[in-house]
């Protein structure tokens, strides 16, 4: 296991935090609202699994593409394909 940091590929305002620390998530399961200067929602979904360690941001932050949103505690699981 290791800490994958979550970032902002947006510029705009946290609407919605849709998790929570210590959360178990999964593979593309939407973790945060972000509302663009237009008005604009987009949902950051991101390819991990793991534990939420800590949240950095909260609903009405400010926020910048590369900005750290939160930390997971990813893991890795390893699984055979056909």
């Amino acid at each position: 296991m290791f800490e994958e940091m979550i970032t902002s590929p947006y510029e705009g305002i946290i609407h919605e935090v849709l998790i929570s620390k210590d959360a178990r998530i999964y593979e593309w399961e939407p973790l945060f609202l972000i509302k663009d200067e237009t008005g604009e929602l987009f949902s950051l979904k991101m390819g991990v699994s793991g534990e939420i360690q800590s949240l950095e941001v909260e609903k009405g932050d400010k926020v910048i593409p590369g900005m750290v949103l939160a930390f997971v505690k990813e893991e890795l699981v390893i699984s055979a394909c056909d």
